[in-house]
């Protein structure tokens, strides 16, 4: 079923479009590869249109003259720790780096930004005490974890 979305997000890569969009649909429910456009094929110049958890997305091979940074990253809210381990786990091992705050970049450069859905609730809180110690918590940690999280806004020693 095509998506009638008006506005996707473009990713511009050097190389390895087709391989990112492939892993990045492997990652998330509701997500898949909707086509490969080759616009030349001696430039190694094509598009991938993709779905990732029911929205879509597009990427380009289209070579060195801009990189993917910070400035853009996705946000993966997980239900649990079992999800943050598998999402972040995988593009660890796919050549990811750690970086802070539960922030993991993969090795095309794009940043996600894997965060427990728990987290905006605790710092939506009315106890400005409590979403403080939470946001103490979080700027110490690489990967997120969910019970130091919640320990922070009970404000349970550590």
């Amino acid at each position: 079923m095509a998506l009638t979305q008006k506005v996707s997000t473009h990713l511009w890569f050097d190389d390895g479009a087709e391989e990112a969009a492939r892993f990045y649909t492997s990652l998330l429910p509701n997500s898949r590869i909707e086509s490969v456009l080759q616009f030349d094929r001696a430039k190694n110049l094509y598009g991938v249109v993709f779905i990732l958890a029911g929205q879509e997305y597009r990427a380009l091979n289209a070579g060195p003259m801009f990189k993917l940074n910070q400035a853009v990253s996705l946000w993966v809210k997980c239900d649990d720790q079992a999800e943050i381990d598998r999402i972040w786990d995988a593009i660890l091992k796919n050549g990811g780096k750690e970086q802070a705050c539960g922030w993991v970049q993969d090795k095309w450069g794009l940043c996600w930004q894997v965060i427990p859905t728990a987290l905006e609730k605790m710092l939506g809180g009315p106890d400005e005490a409590a979403r403080n110690r939470v946001l103490q918590a979080v700027w110490g940690m690489i990967k997120l974890d969910i019970a130091k999280l919640e320990d922070a806004y009970r404000g349970a020693a550590a």
